[in-house]
């Protein structure tokens, strides 16, 4: 595993994540596709607490001991009774900057972490502070594509009767 990469890819996000949404209009960063998907807000607010509430905190106790039972999140209910969709983004952009700072001064702080270390998860079995780890940098890159996507969604609602054939295929 190469440990200092994934560090520095969660730290880039750091950066990316807010030029990335920088400017976007209140009713944009709002809007909600028909299918249900959830607004630009709320990825970035699930992204803040995502951060302080699972993959820091998750990962953290598996080093410390794996044996102590994660808190239970859930997510999709955070957004609702968080009301992620009533915020601000610039506020839920900066809340993650520096959730993200800590995080990366965290990880970078560690002492020879055993990430073999394995919680043992009641749905997906044993859980290696590694798996954590990757799937922490995978994560972003998840919510990433997701924010294109609104992107585009947004380009075809404004673009309506126009297409967005000319672009390309959004699924390749």
């Amino acid at each position: 595993m190469n440990i200092e990469h994934l560090i520095h890819a969660l730290d880039r996000f750091g950066a990316v994540l807010p030029v990335v949404v920088r400017d976007v209009a209140t009713e944009d960063a709002r809007w909600r596709p028909v299918d249900g998907g959830w607004s630009i807000l709320e990825i970035v607010c699930h992204l803040g607490d995502e951060e302080v509430a699972d993959f820091r905190m998750r990962l953290e106790s598996t080093l410390r001991d794996p044996s102590e039972a994660w808190r239970a999140n859930d997510p999709e209910a955070w957004a609702i009774e968080r009301r992620y969709n009533e915020g601000e983004l610039a506020k839920a952009v900066e809340r993650f900057v520096v959730q993200r700072r800590k995080s990366i001064a965290w990880l970078r702080g560690l002492k020879e972490p055993d990430w073999s270390r394995a919680y043992e998860h009641p749905k997906f079995g044993p859980i290696r502070a590694g798996d954590i780890l990757v799937s922490w940098a995978a994560h972003d890159a998840l919510h990433l594509r997701q924010l294109a996507k609104r992107m585009f969604q947004i380009a075809q609602r404004d673009g309506t009767p126009y297409t967005t054939d000319y672009a390309g295929d959004w699924k390749a």
